[in-house]
């Protein structure tokens, strides 16, 4: 049981750093995300945790938006939220407001027993033309191993 949770994370691993070459090969940075997530029950085959987010721009400005987060794949357990960390990688860093805007996926792997940590590498917004790069990796408390695939959705706060 053991050798396949460390499969899994190795396969995460090549997976992530598949996917943040690929996207860093055409992109700016243009910022940088900073998430805090709601508390998370793992149902077995996925999550969803609500997100408040703040966009800090290059450029000097700033913008919030408020989203979900939902993971597919294994997720067993319980965690009392946390904080997520992105590098937005954009095709120029002049990125309009609102460019966060949309839907994102790609990877995710948390684990945590008391206090933990995680990563998620999405790729979306308007056009698909952003991508966001863990900058840090996620701080969160209690106990969860999650692996698979993660999908996020933001919207702008008016």
């Amino acid at each position: 049981m053991i050798k396949r949770y460390i499969s899994s994370g190795l396969l995460l691993g090549i997976l992530f750093s598949s996917v943040s070459a690929n996207a860093q090969d055409s992109r700016s940075r243009a910022g940088v995300l900073t998430c805090r997530t709601s508390a998370s029950i793992g149902l077995i085959v996925g999550s969803r945790q609500r997100l408040r987010c703040q966009f800090k721009a290059d450029a000097g400005w700033t913008q919030n938006y408020t989203g979900v987060i939902n993971r597919v794949g294994l997720d067993l357990g319980v965690t009392a939220g946390g904080i997520m960390t992105w590098l937005v990688l954009a095709q120029t860093t002049a990125m309009p407001h609102e460019a966060l805007t949309g839907k994102f996926v790609g990877a995710s792997g948390d684990i945590s027993v008391g206090v933990g940590v995680g990563a998620n590498v999405l790729v979306g917004g308007t056009r698909k033309s952003v991508s966001l790069q863990p900058l840090s990796v996620e701080g969160q408390v209690g106990i969860n191993l999650a692996l698979g695939v993660a999908g996020m959705t933001l919207q702008p706060v008016r």
